[in-house]
């Protein structure tokens, strides 16, 4: 593919400008109070972000740190609307218009009508392709991929596609935004003040000490549309040995987790061993959760465990989500009958759950759960049944 230049005045379009924050940022930002103080400004902040981009001048914002519990302990780097305007704009038109129509059917991360849904929708495809006969599912799993991630190869790889030295610019300048001393220093304040928070519970405490900080030189922004996009393209090479080389005809990669299928296990060993070469190029390692799985044992990939019954692919919520919607729900309605916390919130989180356990076989495990707690229902004057979700 020839090398893309005069691509920066693209996004210097106070027209393109507004329908970004339209019809993404302002409908997909939940911090309304940000959204309240950018739209007080609006005109002022719409002429202002024109000016920063046409004159070259962009510099990425402070990131709000933070950690969230749902459905599990995670950091977050939160943008202020201006500069999420801007990396969706960098995103939309630098990125994703270059690289997306690159990339293979079955990396499905973050990518228009791709995502989770299309991930297991085309593993289940493959499932019952195979499923007349005994099969084998390596399954690898890339450790700490976000923080691992090299800044040199990343940009290496941007400039294979990419000459506009503007562009280039604006990227190598968000890529190299974990580099500021702050974030570090905050990532550690708040670990801390975490673990003194949830000091009594030890299974919350573990996942806390497992965040890690950034190295120099490595790793993106957690929660930049630039930093998924980046992401998905990172392992490109990888994606394209395994179905072009290795010939692996079923095979999904969902950002650092990925399947193949195969029926030969002895094969499947001897493509670990060259996904482990290919991997130790970017400088990332597998971690312990890579594994090759015999069909009849069944295994874990996008939140649901898969097996084969009776001809018949069955899909089950994983045990360790079992657990912590019981334990989440028990919380919640109490503090919720003690009056601590109000309803909505209850609500708020309990739908979370329910949008992903429907899509497999939960209706019992929802069923037996919300069950319990009848009695709030009744108090809050709410009927519900599981045909609600």
């Amino acid at each position: 593919m020839k090398r893309v230049n005069n691509l920066y005045d693209t996004i210097v379009d106070i027209n393109k400008i507004q329908l970004m924050y339209d019809k993404r940022i302002k409908i997909n930002t939940k911090n309304k109070i940000k959204l309240e103080k950018f739209e007080n400004n609006y005109v002022s902040n719409m002429i202002h972000i024109k000016n920063i981009l046409e004159n070259r001048k962009y510099v990425p914002g402070k990131y709000n740190i933070f950690l969230i519990n749902e459905p599990k302990i995670r950091l977050i780097m939160s943008q202020n609307i201006i500069d999420k305007i801007i990396n969706h704009m960098v995103s939309e038109y630098f990125l994703v218009d270059i690289y997306d129509k690159t990339l293979i059917n079955t990396n499905v991360a973050t990518r228009r009508k791709k995502g989770t849904s299309y991930g297991r929708k085309k593993l289940k495809e493959y499932l019952n392709k195979m499923k007349n006969q005994d099969f084998y599912i390596l399954k690898f799993d890339i450790s700490k991929y976000f923080f691992n991630l090299n800044h040199n190869i990343i940009k290496k790889l941007i400039r294979k596609k990419i000459k506009d030295k503007d562009v280039l610019k604006i990227l190598d300048d968000i890529i190299d935004s974990t580099n500021k001393e702050y974030i570090n220093q905050t990532i550690i304040d708040i670990k801390n003040k975490a673990k003194e928070k949830y000091k009594y519970n030890a299974e919350i405490v573990a996942d806390i000490d497992k965040i890690p900080i950034y190295r120099k030189g490595y790793g993106l922004p957690i929660g930049n549309l630039t930093s998924q996009i980046l992401a998905i393209m990172y392992l490109d090479e990888l994606d394209r040995y395994i179905k072009e080389q290795l010939h692996i005809k079923y095979y999904i990669r969902y950002m650092d987790d990925g399947i193949l299928i195969h029926e030969d296990k002895d094969y499947l060993k001897y493509c670990l061993s060259e996904i482990t070469k290919i991997l130790d190029k970017y400088e990332l390692k597998l971690n312990d959760k890579t594994k090759i799985y015999n069909i009849k044992e069944g295994f874990e990939f996008l939140g649901f465990r898969y097996f084969i019954k009776k001809n018949k692919i069955i899909m089950k919520v994983k045990n360790q989500t079992k657990r912590k919607f019981k334990r989440k729900m028990k919380t919640l309605y109490k503090l919720v009958k003690e009056n601590r916390i109000e309803y909505e919130k209850l609500l708020q989180v309990k739908n979370s759950y329910l949008g992903h356990l429907k899509t497999g076989s939960s209706a019992k495990l929802i069923n037996n759960t919300l069950k319990k707690y009848e009695d709030i229902y009744e108090d809050l004057g709410i009927f519900v049944r599981i045909e609600d979700y």
